[in-house]
Protein backbone atom coordinates (compact mmCIF):
# COMPACT_ATOMS: atom_id res chain seq x y z
CA UNK A 1 0.00 0.00 0.00
CA UNK A 2 1.45 3.20 -1.04
CA UNK A 3 1.59 6.70 1.40
CA UNK A 4 -1.24 8.39 -0.69
CA UNK A 5 -3.48 5.35 -0.19
CA UNK A 6 -3.01 4.78 3.56
CA UNK A 7 -3.04 8.64 4.30
CA UNK A 8 -6.91 8.28 1.61
CA UNK A 9 -7.62 5.58 4.10
CA UNK A 10 -7.00 7.20 7.18
CA UNK A 11 -8.81 10.33 6.16
CA UNK A 12 -11.74 8.40 5.28
CA UNK A 13 -11.73 6.78 8.43
CA UNK A 14 -11.43 10.42 10.27
CA UNK A 15 -14.28 11.78 8.26
CA UNK A 16 -16.88 8.40 9.36
CA UNK A 17 -15.30 8.86 12.92
CA UNK A 18 -16.68 12.84 12.86
CA UNK A 19 -20.37 11.75 11.27
CA UNK A 20 -20.84 9.06 13.83
CA UNK A 21 -19.30 10.46 16.80
CA UNK A 22 -21.75 13.34 15.80
CA UNK A 23 -24.25 11.29 15.00
CA UNK A 24 -23.89 9.61 18.86
CA UNK A 25 -23.63 12.61 20.70
CA UNK A 26 -27.05 14.04 18.82
CA UNK A 27 -29.00 11.12 19.95
CA UNK A 28 -27.56 10.99 23.16
CA UNK A 29 -27.98 15.18 24.07
CA UNK A 30 -29.69 16.33 20.97
CA UNK A 31 -28.25 18.47 17.98
CA UNK A 32 -27.89 22.11 20.39
CA UNK A 33 -25.23 19.85 22.16
CA UNK A 34 -23.19 18.72 18.86
CA UNK A 35 -20.29 21.98 17.93
CA UNK A 36 -17.16 21.19 16.37
CA UNK A 37 -14.90 22.44 19.75
CA UNK A 38 -16.96 18.93 21.45
CA UNK A 39 -16.68 16.85 18.45
CA UNK A 40 -12.41 18.00 18.41
CA UNK A 41 -12.72 16.76 22.00
CA UNK A 42 -14.34 13.72 21.61
CA UNK A 43 -12.42 12.66 18.42
CA UNK A 44 -8.79 13.79 19.74
CA UNK A 45 -8.25 15.77 16.91
CA UNK A 46 -8.49 19.58 16.78
CA UNK A 47 -11.13 21.62 15.32
CA UNK A 48 -9.17 22.76 12.06
CA UNK A 49 -8.79 18.86 11.57
CA UNK A 50 -12.84 18.61 11.78
CA UNK A 51 -12.93 21.98 9.67
CA UNK A 52 -10.51 20.15 6.58
CA UNK A 53 -12.76 17.74 6.85
CA UNK A 54 -16.31 19.64 6.49
CA UNK A 55 -15.27 23.10 5.75
CA UNK A 56 -19.32 24.08 6.39
CA UNK A 57 -19.23 23.12 10.14
CA UNK A 58 -22.18 22.00 11.72
CA UNK A 59 -24.14 22.32 9.15
CA UNK A 60 -22.12 20.06 6.76
CA UNK A 61 -21.32 17.32 8.83
CA UNK A 62 -25.50 17.44 10.19
CA UNK A 63 -25.72 16.83 6.38
CA UNK A 64 -23.66 14.00 6.34
CA UNK A 65 -25.59 12.44 8.83
CA UNK A 66 -28.87 12.79 7.50
CA UNK A 67 -27.13 11.45 3.94
CA UNK A 68 -26.30 8.16 6.07
CA UNK A 69 -29.90 8.08 7.43
CA UNK A 70 -31.67 8.45 4.30
CA UNK A 71 -29.25 5.51 3.44
CA UNK A 72 -30.79 3.58 6.20
CA UNK A 73 -34.09 4.71 5.67
CA UNK A 74 -33.95 3.20 2.18
CA UNK A 75 -32.91 -0.14 3.33
CA UNK A 76 -35.55 0.24 6.24
CA UNK A 77 -37.97 0.76 3.52
CA UNK A 78 -37.01 -2.37 0.92
CA UNK A 79 -36.45 -4.84 3.47
CA UNK A 80 -40.38 -3.90 4.44
CA UNK A 81 -41.67 -4.63 1.09
CA UNK A 82 -38.72 -7.40 0.04
CA UNK A 83 -41.57 -10.60 1.06
CA UNK A 84 -43.60 -9.19 -1.68
CA UNK A 85 -46.63 -7.67 0.03
CA UNK A 86 -49.21 -5.75 -2.85
CA UNK A 87 -51.64 -3.52 -2.33
CA UNK A 88 -53.04 -2.46 0.63
CA UNK A 89 -50.54 -4.83 2.43
CA UNK A 90 -47.49 -3.17 1.04
CA UNK A 91 -48.39 0.47 1.72
CA UNK A 92 -48.92 -0.92 5.62
CA UNK A 93 -45.67 -1.82 5.38
CA UNK A 94 -43.97 1.03 4.08
CA UNK A 95 -45.87 3.32 6.68
CA UNK A 96 -45.32 0.80 9.94
CA UNK A 97 -41.61 1.06 8.63
CA UNK A 98 -41.37 4.54 8.34
CA UNK A 99 -43.06 5.81 11.16
CA UNK A 100 -40.78 2.97 13.02
CA UNK A 101 -38.04 4.55 11.91
CA UNK A 102 -38.57 8.04 12.54
CA UNK A 103 -39.49 6.81 16.39
CA UNK A 104 -36.33 4.89 16.86
CA UNK A 105 -34.10 7.74 15.52
CA UNK A 106 -35.09 10.99 16.42
CA UNK A 107 -31.99 12.73 15.96
CA UNK A 108 -31.34 10.96 12.85
CA UNK A 109 -34.90 12.02 11.51
CA UNK A 110 -34.55 15.27 12.82
CA UNK A 111 -31.27 15.83 10.86
CA UNK A 112 -32.96 14.23 7.69
CA UNK A 113 -36.02 16.34 7.61
CA UNK A 114 -35.93 19.44 10.05
CA UNK A 115 -32.62 20.61 10.45
CA UNK A 116 -30.67 22.74 8.12
CA UNK A 117 -28.55 21.10 5.90
CA UNK A 118 -28.61 22.40 2.48
CA UNK A 119 -29.48 19.43 1.06
CA UNK A 120 -31.78 19.49 -1.79
CA UNK A 121 -35.16 17.11 -2.61
CA UNK A 122 -36.77 16.93 -5.60
CA UNK A 123 -34.22 18.40 -7.61
CA UNK A 124 -31.24 18.10 -10.11
CA UNK A 125 -28.97 18.18 -7.31
CA UNK A 126 -30.59 15.63 -5.15
CA UNK A 127 -27.88 13.40 -3.62
CA UNK A 128 -28.52 9.94 -4.59
CA UNK A 129 -29.65 8.52 -0.87
CA UNK A 130 -32.16 10.81 -1.19
CA UNK A 131 -33.37 9.50 -4.56
CA UNK A 132 -33.01 5.83 -3.97
CA UNK A 133 -35.67 6.21 -0.78
CA UNK A 134 -38.15 8.16 -2.79
CA UNK A 135 -37.70 5.76 -6.01
CA UNK A 136 -38.46 2.96 -3.06
CA UNK A 137 -41.57 4.50 -2.33
CA UNK A 138 -42.36 5.03 -6.05
CA UNK A 139 -41.76 1.43 -7.11
CA UNK A 140 -43.58 0.39 -4.19
CA UNK A 141 -46.93 2.86 -4.58
CA UNK A 142 -46.75 2.18 -8.88
CA UNK A 143 -48.69 4.67 -10.68
CA UNK A 144 -52.14 5.68 -9.53
CA UNK A 145 -54.76 5.46 -11.88
CA UNK A 146 -55.26 8.95 -13.48
CA UNK A 147 -52.18 10.35 -11.87
CA UNK A 148 -50.48 11.77 -14.46
CA UNK A 149 -46.61 11.98 -12.09
CA UNK A 150 -47.25 9.25 -9.84
CA UNK A 151 -43.83 11.67 -8.00
CA UNK A 152 -46.81 14.18 -6.39
CA UNK A 153 -49.13 11.37 -5.07
CA UNK A 154 -45.71 9.62 -3.18
CA UNK A 155 -45.06 13.45 -1.86
CA UNK A 156 -47.92 13.70 -0.65
CA UNK A 157 -47.67 10.33 1.10
CA UNK A 158 -44.22 10.78 2.32
CA UNK A 159 -45.53 13.93 3.82
CA UNK A 160 -48.34 12.57 5.50
CA UNK A 161 -45.98 10.14 6.79
CA UNK A 162 -43.62 12.83 8.32
CA UNK A 163 -46.64 14.64 9.79
CA UNK A 164 -47.68 11.77 11.47
CA UNK A 165 -43.95 11.13 12.77
CA UNK A 166 -43.04 14.53 13.39
CA UNK A 167 -46.70 15.33 15.40
CA UNK A 168 -46.94 12.42 17.40
CA UNK A 169 -43.11 12.69 18.45
CA UNK A 170 -43.91 16.42 19.31
CA UNK A 171 -46.53 15.02 21.57
CA UNK A 172 -49.54 17.23 19.70
CA UNK A 173 -51.18 14.22 18.44
CA UNK A 174 -51.92 11.68 21.29
CA UNK A 175 -49.73 8.54 20.78
CA UNK A 176 -52.92 6.67 21.71
CA UNK A 177 -54.55 7.32 18.58
CA UNK A 178 -51.19 6.19 15.91
CA UNK A 179 -52.65 3.18 15.12
CA UNK A 180 -56.37 4.49 14.17
CA UNK A 181 -54.11 7.61 12.18
CA UNK A 182 -52.05 4.57 10.59
CA UNK A 183 -54.96 2.86 9.32
CA UNK A 184 -56.68 6.01 7.81
CA UNK A 185 -53.45 6.97 5.88
CA UNK A 186 -53.16 3.29 4.24
CA UNK A 187 -56.59 2.97 3.45
CA UNK A 188 -56.30 6.76 1.45
CA UNK A 189 -53.46 5.25 -0.36
CA UNK A 190 -53.69 1.66 -0.98
CA UNK A 191 -57.49 2.98 -2.75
Amino acid sequence: MSIQERKERERAQRHQLIVATARELAEAQGWEAVTTRRLAERIEYSQPVIYGHFPDGKRQIVGAVALEGFAELTAVLRQAVADGPAGRAAVAALATAYLDFAERNPALYDAMFLLDTGLLFADEQTPAPLREGFGTLVATLGPVAGEADPGAFVEVFWSALHGLASLTRSGRLPRRLAAQRLTVLVDRFAG
